[in-house]
């Protein structure tokens, strides 16, 4: 892992964000799959979008 991933979840941590978009950021920036469909919510595809592109700031 990258120093990068270690220091955004540890901000994000720190700050407070929202469990679903910090599990989606994680999945979306390792490159996991996605949850399944039922499993989804809006804050969870935020973090996955957001993971994807390599964003470390929630939108």
């Amino acid at each position: 892992m990258d120093r990068d991933y270690y220091q955004a979840i540890r901000e994000m941590e720190r700050n407070g964000l929202d469990e679903e978009y910090l599990q989606g950021w994680v999945c979306g920036y390792l490159g996991n799959p996605a949850r399944e469909e039922q499993r989804v919510t809006e804050r969870y595809e935020a973090g996955y979008a957001d993971g994807q592109q390599g964003r470390t700031a929630a939108s």
